[in-house]
């Protein structure tokens, strides 16, 4: 697949405090990449960095090929963004927003106008003023804004925040559309881990300014270890079975038996040894990790030394 954004061994230093720690991560054509954090991790800090609005210390980003700091007019043609909230003209109309917008760009027709009004779903509203708009329609008004230039990069910071249920469905269901449909490079920053699964085919995951993993969203909540759990007559004595042959396994007493994670070929082996002990074996099933579990494990694993953060992202 194309790669459409680069993310070079970037740091950012403030005032002697490393706020981002040599992060590197690339986005492909036609896939959303979430970017996965806490409040406070650096999130924010790398997509300001993305879009020009503040310098880097050291490394280099590049849009499609172009260096945000040698060809910054060339690369950042090509990228639409939501920084935090979009910003509007709250007496003007929808419509005049982005008339508004399209003359900073040239070649905006009516047309294409209409067109992005249509593909995030504000044509009954559009003439309607922006002070009338529930923060949903104003998000996907945002998001229009970014999109009527005909950019191959989306970055958008935070979009689902503040909106009800509906709102950030209807966000999701847009950006998914966005990458698949016009192969666009989405990078979408969160710290909801429930909309990161939802919404993303790769996640990376920033801490305290430094990037700990990257990995296919579907790889990430599973990993190589799978959660199963072994219904039996006595849960008890079957943990300290466990613990006794796998001193290292992270067993847990559940409602009907016990819980562990276990690579496939290790499940026969297990079953195998509880039967030889006289455990009376019920049931045993496959038990999905959240993402939440694996974020969770993920960050208390790579964490490492602890570097100094910002306020703020």
């Amino acid at each position: 697949m194309d790669i459409l954004v680069e993310i070079q061994n970037v740091s950012k230093t403030i005032k002697g405090r490393t706020i981002i720690d040599s992060v590197s991560f690339d986005v492909r054509k036609g896939e959303v990449f979430g970017f996965l954090g806490p409040n406070g991790a650096g999130k924010t800090t790398t997509i300001r960095m993305m879009v020009g609005l503040i310098g880097m210390t050291s490394g280099d980003i590049k849009i499609l090929g172009h260096s945000i700091k040698a060809d910054f007019e060339k690369a950042i043609t090509h990228v639409g963004a939501i920084v935090e909230n979009p910003e509007m003209y709250k007496f003007l109309s929808g419509y005049q927003n982005l008339k508004h917008f399209a003359r900073m760009s040239k070649g905006i027709s009516k047309e294409k106008i209409d067109e992005t009004v249509e593909l995030v779903g504000l044509t009954d509203r559009i003439h309607d003023k922006v002070k009338t708009y529930s923060l949903g329609m104003r998000q996907r008004l945002g998001l229009a804004q970014c999109l009527l230039h005909d950019p191959k990069i989306l970055i958008l910071d935070e979009p689902t925040n503040g909106l009800d249920p509906a709102g950030i469905r209807e966000i999701r269901d847009h950006v998914r559309k966005l990458a698949r449909e016009k192969e666009m490079a989405v990078i979408v920053s969160s710290h909801l881990l429930s909309e990161m699964e939802m919404m993303c085919d790769r996640i990376g995951i920033i801490q305290n300014g430094r990037l700990i993993d990257v990995q296919l969203i579907s790889d990430f909540v599973q990993g190589n270890e799978k959660n199963y759990e072994v219904e039996v007559d006595n849960k008890e004595k079957a943990m300290q079975i466990i613990k006794k042959t796998n001193p290292e396994a992270r067993v847990l007493l559940t409602e009907n038996g016990i819980a562990l994670p276990l690579v496939k070929e290790q499940v026969p082996v297990i079953v195998k040894e509880l039967v030889n002990t006289e455990i009376s074996i019920y049931g045993i099933k496959e038990v999905t990790k959240t993402l939440e579990d694996r974020f969770l494990e993920v960050t208390s694993e790579k964490e490492g030394p602890a570097h100094v953060k910002s306020d703020s992202e």
